[in-house]
This record gives structure tokens, sequence and C-alpha cells, in this order.
């Protein structure tokens, strides 16, 4: 019987195992063992010979123990020329007064605002216009309460005002008497 169809039976070859793209060379290291030996042998050689020719001992290197050691002396200048002032001393020369700064404002609306918020637990709050030292020209409002009669109250006041959200400043005045 003819094939008519040209229909042949080809054999299925088995392409799995090989590869599409492959190297001529071998899959032989690169380096071999007896180099990689040789390179191994001569730097246990050369550490062996450096023990002897530099002398070094490992045991020989240990760490020191450090011990801070802190005096305070008195300082003895203070005995020679110097003058100490006590401090009631100098209580009784100056007078002193000190203020709270709740803020400087460039607008008089914050300022009023700032005074009016604390009106109620603040007694003598004022508002006093003053020039700016940072940029000389430049009107500011600054918002103080006081005076008070030691640093003591005015820190009191301080806090207060700070409870309230604003970041006040302890001022000091101080004049002779």
């Amino acid at each position: 019987m003819k094939d008519f169809a040209n229909r042949k039976k080809t054999k299925i070859r088995n392409n799995k195992n090989k590869q599409a793209f492959g190297s001529k060379r071998s899959n032989d290291n690169s380096i071999s063992k007896n180099t990689i030996v040789y390179l191994l042998s001569l730097a246990f050689f050369l550490a062996f010979i450096s023990f002897f020719y530099f002398k070094t001992e490992v045991a020989s290197i240990k760490p020191k123990s450090a011990m801070n050691t802190i005096i305070i002396d008195f300082p003895s200048s203070l005995l020679e020329d110097r003058i100490l002032i006590e401090e009631e001393y100098v209580k009784d020369l100056l007078s002193c007064e000190y203020f709270v700064q709740i803020g400087a404002y460039g607008n008089k609306k914050y300022a009023i605002e700032a005074q009016e918020i604390l009106k109620s637990e603040i007694q003598n709050i004022s508002i006093n216009e003053v020039y700016s030292n940072l940029s000389p020209g430049k009107l500011l409002h600054s918002v103080i309460s006081g005076p008070y009669e030691n640093r003591s109250a005015a820190n009191n006041s301080k806090e207060k005002i700070t409870k309230n959200g604003f970041d006040p400043l302890l001022r000091t005045t101080c004049k002779q008497k």
C-alpha cells in the first residue's frame, strides 16, 4: 500500500538533555588543586617566618587598665587677692523689680487679645510700645505683667501664663539705691 499523504514515521528525538547554548570549554576548575595547596603552604610559611623575624608574642599584647582620678580642690586664687561679696550686701545696694514678658506682637490687636485672655488670672498686665533689637525701626507691642516683689512671685506668675499656652520670659531690672 502506498502512502499518498507522505506520512512517514519519524523517530522522536530526545532533545531534553541537549543545551541550546553551551560553552566549548571543558567543565574543569580554573585553579587546580595543586595551585591552591601551594598558595596555602606559602601563606603558612610566611606567617611562621614573620613570628620569628618580628619577634611577635601574642601573649604579651594585653589591655592596660586605666584609672581615672579626679581631684577637686578649692581654688587658692580666691584666698589671695579676691574679694567675696555676700549676697545680703548686694541686696542692700540694689533694688530689683521682676517682670514677666508674655509676648511681643507687631500688631496691637494681638497684644490686646493676649491681655484679655490672661486678665482673669494675672493682675498688672500692661502693653508697652518698644522697638525691636533684631530689626531696628520696627515697632512692637510688648505685653508685660508686673512688677513683682521677688523672683518667686514672678516665677509663679510665669507658670500660670505658660498653662494658658504662652511662652513667657522673666525680665529683671535692678537699680542702685
